[in-house]
């Protein structure tokens, strides 16, 4: 009667080690340019003494793919930089500042940007990349305070709804770590230049 087959199965333990590495819980996105980080946390001004969570200056930034856990880091960097080697740098404006996502029951104080081809491309090639799908209307902003408890009584005692121009070269993309529950700040695992890998090689 023959043996039975006892040798490690090299393809399932790969996939057992994968399934057993801790995850990270990460997120691709575009960091805001220090100055317009700056002027942007201005505009919270007048909100200290209310129930919100300003965003820090360096943590400004507009999310492309929402967050998700990642087993392998390594390979989401990998595919960020094979994204960002197919598109070139565009301009991105700040065009309003507000309370949102619905008026009525605002969670934010956010910043519009403008929905621009260049910028609705690259997010479609991300969620592409990453496997990830959002059927919600894309609405790109960056979040400069979390409300905390009454959202529309916050927004009616400190009213905040005007235009910006502020303009922004996106030159970069960038793969972000979000902090674990309760915590701030967000870490940058990987950026990359958009556009660098094709111009370098479109010089041999």
């Amino acid at each position: 009667m023959p043996k039975a087959n006892t040798s490690p199965d090299k393809t399932g333990l790969a996939r057992a080690d994968e399934d057993a590495a801790p995850r990270v819980r990460v997120f691709a996105g575009v960091k805001a340019a220090p100055e317009i980080a700056r002027e942007l946390a201005r505009l919270t001004a007048g909100l200290e003494n209310s129930p919100v969570r300003p965003v820090a200056p360096s943590d400004i930034h507009l999310t492309l793919v929402r967050p998700w856990d990642e087993a392998s880091i390594p390979d989401a960097i990998e595919r960020l930089r094979l994204v960002a080697s197919r598109f070139g740098a565009f301009w991105m404006t700040y065009q309003h500042v507000g309370y949102g996502p619905r008026p009525k029951r605002p969670r934010l104080l956010w910043a519009d940007c403008t929905a621009s081809d260049e910028i609705a491309a690259l997010r479609a090639a991300l969620l592409q990349a990453y496997g990830q799908t959002d059927e919600r209307p894309f609405r790109p902003h960056v979040t400069l305070a979390r409300l905390r408890g009454n959202g529309s009584a916050i927004a009616r005692k400190h009213p905040i709804d005007r235009e910006l121009s502020l303009t922004q070269h996106v030159e970069s993309v960038e793969l972000f770590q979000s902090p674990p529950a309760g915590a701030g700040g967000y870490r940058i695992l990987a950026s990359f230049q958009l556009g660098e890998i094709a111009h370098v090689a479109s010089k041999s």
